[in-house]
């Protein structure tokens, strides 16, 4: 049975990949790094290589395990589309996720090139949603890259929000995430940096989802925005089972 993650657009996480190499600003305070380098320390078997890349080939079948309907955030140790990670490694997780309807598969990369290389050569069934992290201006060309992909659906993650971002093409995405920085050293995220995206996305009818102020104490912060708390998923995940649990758990 696995765990529920406390990541709070998904339910539960799987890693067939763990490690990653940071490529832009976002990447400065990695969380993931943080716990490698921790879990390795601590003698994990898992994390033996500390946040080098790392193929594991048996947790390839592990959804195929879980009867229960999930929604599953795939690679949260890692970027799905890492230069290192073989081409015949990602076909297979993605077969594994064509073979578990039950499921919701969330990928998130920051690596678009690649992604936008190779989204022709796979098959991406409806249960696979295709999201990017952009973080600044600077990063904004993830989304154009985004919109090329033939996925069901597309999303977008605002995380770590580290400056405004006005003007957003959003055709064709159906969902963004937003949220702060958080942990040692966290940069500050301003509120009308928030509030730019959330108006964007209700004039170009984009589900919206606040996941946090970050901060070094994120649970402090909290999650609240003009006093309530966005949880929107996107209107075509409705069709499947695990969204709506999901929506009622959240």
């Amino acid at each position: 049975m696995p765990s529920r993650t406390k990541i709070e657009w998904t339910e539960t996480t799987w890693n067939p990949v763990t490690g990653c190499t940071k490529i832009s600003s976002g990447c400065k305070y990695c969380y993931a790094e943080r716990m490698a380098r921790r879990l390795k320390a601590m003698g994990q078997e898992r994390y033996r290589n500390g946040f080098d890349v790392t193929l594991h080939y048996d947790s390839l079948q592990q959804p195929s395990k879980w009867v229960k309907p999930r929604i599953i955030f795939v690679n949260s140790m890692s970027d799905l589309f890492h230069e290192d990670i073989p081409f015949e490694f990602i076909s297979k997780i993605f077969h594994t996720m064509e073979q578990c309807p039950q499921h919701i598969f969330q990928i998130l990369t920051k690596r678009t090139s690649r992604l936008t290389t190779l989204a022709s050569k796979l098959y991406w069934p409806e249960n696979v949603w295709m999201g990017v992290s952009i973080e600044n201006e600077a990063t904004v060309y993830r989304l154009n890259d985004l919109q090329q992909v033939p996925s069901f659906i597309r999303f977008i993650s605002f995380e770590p929000l580290l400056g405004p971002l006005e003007n957003l093409i959003l055709e064709g995405i159906h969902w963004v995430i937003v949220g702060g920085e958080s942990g040692p050293g966290a940069r500050p995220m301003r509120i009308d940096w928030v509030e730019s995206i959330l108006n964007q996305c209700d004039q170009q009818q984009v589900e919206f989802f606040f996941k946090q102020w970050g901060g070094v104490q994120k649970k402090k912060n909290g999650r609240f925005l003009h006093g309530k708390i966005y949880n929107n998923l996107p209107k075509l995940a409705f069709k499947h089972r695990s969204a709506s649990l999901l929506f009622k758990a959240a």
